[in-house]
């Protein structure tokens, strides 16, 4: 007999949770707070990654604010 490869798994840890959740049936309320929770989560965790590229690129307000980031555009012939 050969052995079968081992199942993967179709969906990711976060999906699982997810299908848990949906199967209980939650108030609309509560999915609101949920999706709350989610995107301040997500948010904090963007905030963090680019605060940490502020930092190890050693920006400054002042770098930002008189760099020249404007499209150049050419004049009509």
């Amino acid at each position: 007999m050969s052995q079968q490869p081992p199942l993967r798994q179709p969906f990711s840890n976060v999906q699982l949770e997810l299908l848990k959740l949906y199967a209980s049936n939650v108030s609309d309320a509560d999915l609101l707070a949920i999706k709350a929770a989610m995107a301040k989560y997500f948010f904090e965790k963007a905030k963090d990654a680019a605060d940490k590229a502020w930092d190890e690129k050693g920006l400054t307000e002042e770098m930002l604010l008189n760099t020249h980031r404007r499209t150049p555009y050419r004049k009509p012939q």
